[in-house]
């Protein structure tokens, strides 16, 4: 009973989570991992100094670069490995190397160049161990540079070594962890966690920051690191006071950052402090730092308050990011939102938004593995300073505004945002891999926390999309209302949660509606509980809203040939009404789907289990693939289409890519990645049966996968509304665009579905 803490974790088994939570809060290492102990090397090899540095990159990547003699310098490329890669990653403190990069992706560095031909083992404790051509020695050139990335993990009880007598003002900071320390009790039951001391882990043990020389932009940075916009003033008094009953314990060195750093890792280490004997600042006080959090995450004790007002709507929005946070970044100019081409992309992920209130305006890095996006270009060339609050304050070429610019250019960010903790309310178990299994979130019940499984009863794709998010595993790829093959944790059968219904943007399924205290989940959870399998890509289905404009016309069909049409639901309520020597009006339009995201588009439906039509003689993998509906200017549906996926397949691709969906001799079906799926104007069911519509104004739109069976990256660009005007006798098609591409006023002047996301539900 006096060791409360030793007890519990001799009781628990070693893989439990709750051992590394505990053993986090009582401030011990990881058991599984040996301390980092600082290498000892012989007299005879150089010593040197390495930083990571260049353009458009992370915290944890760059260009080599060695400091030796005075001066700092680059690595050749030739012969260079992943092993040699490890070796400077871990001389940094990263646990490894994921890759290297030739030819200076990171751009091209400066001075000598002091390694070339490098051959490592992986097993050296400093670059300078390995075989090179000699210290110095090099016929390459700067085009040559070498960069890697190394993983985000910090070797544990990692401990800076300085070996510089000058020029330590030129150094990255390399600590093991940063982390900011709430002290106030009110502040410690905030999530997540504003205010506090600035603490850095180094040699395995938690130290503050001398105040001495700490800068508005060094707490600039750190508020950004952990996903906040700004900081604000605080009470220092308090903190002055605390300071004086615990005594601190300082790290050795100051901090220098110019505001526009993502990370801490990326600021230079300022000079060596005199820390005096007490091991009190001259100031008395550690660092403390009071950052303001965005919308999305600021705490809320008037959680049922709502603004009667409308929101204004923001000129910087993201798509087509995975996570919060992360994207293809879109501007709004004109009315219409367009893209960013990222030439001379340098300060301009640091200050992408202030109103977007999912991140902060500062921990945005560069990049570029976003699906493309469709639209104009509006900004090219862009030139930042860093400090602006919007980077539509930016100077850029207005002449150039997409000259030399496709959307294989545009330009993405992954910004900080603040850790919530959502991660640990919920796991996936009992599955094949880390990216299934069975959901199981941890839930009040009966005054305790625990484990148990949500009702698999109407789960479907929105659902697993918030879930895949929330642990951070990219994108949904199935949704499942059974999970027999994934047994899951036995203590956690038990069904906590029912009645799931999700829009598909939450950040945790919590944030979903759902059943309160009384359940309701007739099959009960085990094997009927909801599961889900998570991917890192995703397809994302755009059609081309030109197609749609340029090839309506109307058709005049008797009814003998309607047929088989009518047996599959494609004609108008009164067509049963309709004398035989008769037709039927028909609105005919082409339509183009491209699939302009990271995986192809596949049916969810397997081969086997396809419908077979015999009136029409195919098959169908999607039984409704496109609802077409005909809209008053009020809203009102005055006629409606839909369309089964009879074939999906690959019509034409971009450049370079082959096809791979052919429906031909019951192929496989789906659209490849760059290709694109035609369905043309003279096909059955391709069209809306207008006989009944009067002559008159309509808003005329289309949804391509309307019932979410297929995961997407994003749902809101499934979606096209055209204006459309018809006399009696001719139509005309105009301004027809993609959902979400216009502005909210823009949008209001078309009504009916804004955008393809469930928020009904």
């Amino acid at each position: 009973n006096q060791f409360p803490h030793l007890f519990m974790l001799t009781i628990l088994p070693s893989a439990h989570p709750l051992y590394e939570h505990l053993g986090y809060l009582l401030g011990y290492p990881d058991p599984a991992q040996d301390l980092y102990t600082a290498p000892e090397l012989p007299k005879d090899i150089p010593r040197i100094q390495l930083r990571l540095a260049g353009e458009k990159r992370k915290h944890n990547e760059g260009r080599v670069e060695v400091f030796y003699e005075e001066e700092w310098g680059t690595v050749c490329d030739d012969d260079f490995t992943i092993h040699a890669a490890q070796v400077v990653c871990r001389e940094l403190g990263y646990s490894d190397a994921v890759s290297w990069s030739p030819s200076s992706k990171y751009g091209k560095g400066e001075g000598r160049i002091w390694f070339d031909n490098v051959h490592c083992t992986g097993n050296e404790k400093s670059l300078a161990q390995c075989e090179s051509n000699g210290i110095g020695v090099s016929d390459c050139k700067h085009t040559e540079d070498v960069g890697v990335v190394c993983s985000d993990k910090r070797i544990p009880g990692f401990k800076f070594v300085n070996t510089l007598t000058n020029n330590i003002n030129s150094l990255n900071i390399q600590v093991e962890d940063v982390r900011i320390r709430p002290i106030l009790s009110s502040y410690r039951k905030r999530n997540p966690v504003t205010e506090g001391y600035v603490e850095v882990k180094d040699g395995g043990k938690w130290k503050q920051i001398c105040d001495d020389e700490w800068t508005h932009m060094n707490s600039r940075v750190i508020c950004g690191m952990f996903g906040f916009p700004g900081d604000k003033r605080y009470n220092t008094r308090v903190y002055k006071m605390f300071a004086r009953r615990r005594k601190p314990t300082y790290w050795d060195y100051s901090i220098n950052c110019t505001g526009n750093e993502a990370h801490l890792s990326s600021c230079k280490l300022g000079h060596t402090l005199a820390i005096k004997a007490n091991s009190t600042c001259e100031q008395g006080t550690p660092v403390v730092v009071s950052c303001v959090p965005g919308r999305a995450f600021a705490p809320t004790p008037m959680a049922g308050y709502r603004k009667a007002f409308r929101q204004e709507q923001p000129l910087v929005r993201l798509r087509g990011g995975a996570v919060v946070g992360e994207g293809r970044v879109e501007v709004l100019k004109n009315g219409e939102w367009g893209t960013i081409c990222d030439d001379n992309w340098n300060l301009v992920a640091e200050v992408i938004m202030t109103k977007y209130v999912f991140m902060t305006i500062y921990g945005c890095v560069y990049e570029n593995m976003y699906f493309p996006g469709m639209g104009p270009v509006h900004m090219n060339e862009v030139k930042c300073s860093g400090f602006e609050k919007s980077v539509t304050e930016c100077p850029f070429n207005m002449d150039k505004d997409s000259e030399g610019c496709s959307h294989e250019e545009d330009a993405g960010v992954r910004c900080n945002v603040p850790a919530m903790g959502f991660q640990r309310r919920l796991r996936l178990s009992g599955g094949r891999n880390p990216f299934e299994g069975r959901v199981e979130v941890l839930m009040e019940r009966n005054g305790s926390l625990v484990w148990g499984t949500v009702c698999g009863e109407g789960w479907g794709t929105m659902e697993a999309m918030v879930v895949c998010r929330q642990l951070g595993l990219g994108f949904a790829s199935h949704a499942f209302q059974e999970t027999w093959n994934w047994p899951g944790a036995v203590n956690a059968d038990s069904v906590v949660m029912s009645g799931v219904r999700c829009a598909g943007t939450e950040m945790s399924l919590s944030h979903c509606l759902h059943h309160g205290e009384y359940l309701s989940c007739p099959k009960g959870g085990g094997r009927f509980a909801a599961g889900v399998s998570c991917s890192e890509t995703a397809p994302d289905l755009v059609l081309n809203p030109q197609v749609v404009e340029q090839t309506t016309y109307l058709e005049d069909r008797p009814m003998f040939m309607l047929e088989c049409a009518y047996e599959e639901n494609c004609l108008g309520s009164t067509f049963s009404s309709t004398p035989a020597n008769s037709y039927r009006r028909l609105l005919r339009f082409s339509s183009q789907i491209h699939n302009n995201g990271q995986s192809d588009f596949r049916p969810k439906a397997s081969r086997e289990t396809w419908v077979w039509h015999d009136c029409h003689r195919h098959y169908h993998s999607m039984e409704v693939f496109t609802h077409y509906d005909l809209l008053s200017n009020n809203g009102t549906k005055v006629a409606e289409g839909h369309k089964a996926s009879f074939c999906l397949e690959d019509s034409e691709c971009d450049e370079g890519i082959e096809k791979r969906y052919e429906c031909a001799n019951f192929g496989e079906q789906g659209i490849t990645v760059g290709c694109w799926d035609t369905y043309r104007h003279d096909i059955d069911c391709q069209w809306v049966d207008i006989s009944d519509v009067k002559p008159g104004d309509y808003i005329f739109q289309i949804v391509i996968n309307p019932n979410y069976e297929v995961a997407e990256s994003d749902y809101t660009n499934n979606i096209v509304k055209c204006r459309c005007r018809y006399d009696g006798h001719r139509i005309w098609m105009y301004n027809c665009h993609i959902g979400g591409s216009f502005s909210t006023e823009t949008e209001d002047t078309f009504p009916g579905l804004i955008n393809n996301q469930v928020t009904h539900r």
